[in-house]
């Protein structure tokens, strides 16, 4: 017997399929379920419908896309790597404020983003108009900044929303990286910038990969940034087909090509690191010394590592607390902004219990029952946060939407009474999305928390008479706490702030804070929609701090 088996909960191997493993393989099971829906609706006849969505949609969505994958993407690494080398190699006044800083835009959703500098922005807007007054012009007709609604304003809001994937996984590199490769390459005569594109950047290429890749796939979920910015991408193109031209196989369909496109990226992210194994020369080997900088370098380097901050989150938060402050002061707390807040706090908390409790439920069984299978059903399980939304809503609704009929007909020549839609009108689809979405932030993270707990504390408990769910409930549960709950928050804020799942599923006459922020900036009521912009922003602050805290720990 090795020692590694020695070490593994004794039950394993008497416990062929425990109640865990059942739940993580239904769970796997319904994470399969609306990708086969969408394989199978895409395969039915569309007649004339599908010549057009051929012939004058998929073409130019397709293009349109894969450019702001790409401009997007470049902006992302630009501006995270960028930043995570200056807070990394140099130390000068304001570095500690700018680490944690530099996480902030991850609080401001695409689409509030670009709903907010589509005002900014605005010909009457503030920006132009303290440009025209500087420059003496009067009027939008002698002076205007060109349209924020173009593809460069979509690539720019995009890069500067989602550069913080790329500079959370690349500083970490950075401040993991031995300080003797670096010392090696200065007594070689390289300069710091040397050293950064001859040694830390070609070392760090696997995180920027990650970073880049989470970023892309964000970029592929959107659907209201782009809709805003008119830029029609082959999300917006599912929308639309499935929503404006009732066509629910060409909505499919399109979503296969948009499930073909994160498998590119899957398998771009997977090549971008392939034989990239890099091994410190020691267990506790010294981090990379910060180069002091004083004076105007110092200013620069500041300067720099704002602007990012500046551009989004500051500029974009200030705006929403000055239109949300005069909506204030004119109407007050609307009973639909109640509404939507009620709604989306007691829909975001149930989605949290079953993704939480289902994470859990996968995360366990990947301990008690190590193995292929164990880890290739996390994987599947998982599958939902790779998937857009929209594309998953679809998915989603056709089973669920032939089980309402089943459901509605069994009821009827029951009761003679019409159930109506017991699935689609009470939020079960909606909260069977987010689960299927999110189920890998909760799985990964509780995962990662109870591989801290060594397994002798599995085979004490044992010894002491407690089978798998009697450890469960006195060892792992009370210690994987603080696992459960920074994975709690994430999935939280996430389901709070997910639109395009919330938009496609929610029942009648339902509001989310997003769902209302999207109508409201669809009919151009700007001020109206600041307020609840301004509590989605308030509330993604919070996991943005615990990220903060977990990179100051690795420091």
């Amino acid at each position: 017997m090795t020692e590694r088996a020695a070490e593994r909960p004794r039950w394993r191997a008497t416990h062929a399929l425990s109640p865990w493993a059942v739940v993580t393989l239904v769970t796997a099971a319904l994470a399969l379920v609306p990708i086969a829906a969408i394989a199978t609706t895409a395969m039915a006849d569309t007649g004339s419908l599908w010549n057009h969505v051929v012939r004058y949609v998929l073409p130019q969505s397709t293009w349109n896309t894969l450019v702001l994958l790409a401009g997007s993407g470049l902006i992302a690494t630009m501006v995270g790597t960028g930043a995570a080398w200056i807070v990394s190699a140099y130390d000068f006044r304001g570095r500690g404020v700018l680490e944690w800083a530099l996480l902030l835009p991850l609080a401001v959703p695409t689409y509030i983003m670009a709903y907010a500098y589509l005002d900014i922005l605005n010909p009457l807007g503030p920006v132009q108009g303290a440009l025209r007054w500087v420059l003496g012009y009067s009027s939008p007709r002698q002076f205007r900044l060109p349209d924020m609604r173009t593809m460069w304003g979509a690539i720019v809001v995009f890069g500067f929303v989602l550069y913080p994937y790329v500079y959370l996984s690349t500083r970490a590199m950075f401040l993991t990286q031995a300080a003797n490769v670096t010392e090696a390459a200065r007594t070689l005569g390289v300069s710091r910038s040397g050293i950064f594109w001859r040694v830390a950047l070609p070392l760090a290429r696997p995180a920027i990969a990650v970073g880049v890749s989470l970023a892309l796939m964000e970029v592929l979920n959107d659907v209201g940034a782009s809709q805003f910015l008119g830029v029609r991408t082959l999300t917006a193109s599912v929308y639309t087909t499935w929503i404006v031209r009732t066509d629910l196989p060409g909505a499919t369909q399109i979503a296969l090509g948009m499930l073909a496109i994160v498998l590119a990226l899957l398998v771009l992210e997977r090549w971008a690191r392939r034989r990239q194994r890099f091994a410190s020369t020691a267990q506790n080997a010294r981090q990379m010394q910060r180069e002091k900088l004083r004076g105007l370098p110092a200013l620069i380097a500041f300067l720099l590592g704002a602007a990012p901050v500046l551009i989004g989150f500051a500029g974009p938060a200030l705006y929403l607390m000055v239109a949300a402050i005069r909506r204030f002061e004119f109407a007050g707390l609307s009973q639909a902004l109640i509404r939507a807040t009620l709604n989306t706090v007691s829909v975001s908390a149930l989605a949290t219990l079953v993704v939480l409790s289902l994470g859990f439920a996968v995360a366990y069984a990947a301990r008690l029952h190590a193995g292929q299978w164990s880890a290739s059903a996390m994987r599947v399980a998982s599958l939902g946060y790779a998937v857009p939304g929209t594309v998953l809503a679809i998915g989603i609704l056709i089973p669920v939407a032939a089980l309402d009929r089943t459901l509605g007909g069994l009821w009827h020549a029951w009761t003679g009474l019409s159930a109506g839609l017991l699935l689609l009108g009470s939020g079960a689809a909606l909260i069977y999305a987010y689960a299927a979405r999110f189920i890998a932030i909760s799985a990964g993270g509780i995962d990662a928390g109870l591989s801290r707990i060594p397994p002798a504390y599995d085979n004490a408990a044992r010894t002491l008479g407690q089978g798998a769910s009697g450890t469960f409930w006195r060892v792992h549960l009370p210690l994987s706490r603080p696992a459960l709950t920074a994975a709690g928050l994430l999935v939280f804020v996430d389901c709070m702030k997910e639109l395009p799942a919330t938009l496609l599923l929610r029942p009648l006459n339902f509001e989310s804070l997003a769902t209302l922020l999207y109508g409201e900036a669809a009919r151009g009521t700007y001020e109206d929609a600041a307020l609840a912009a301004l509590l989605i922003v308030a509330i993604g602050i919070l996991p943005v701090i615990l990220l903060a805290r977990t990179a100051r720990a690795i420091r």
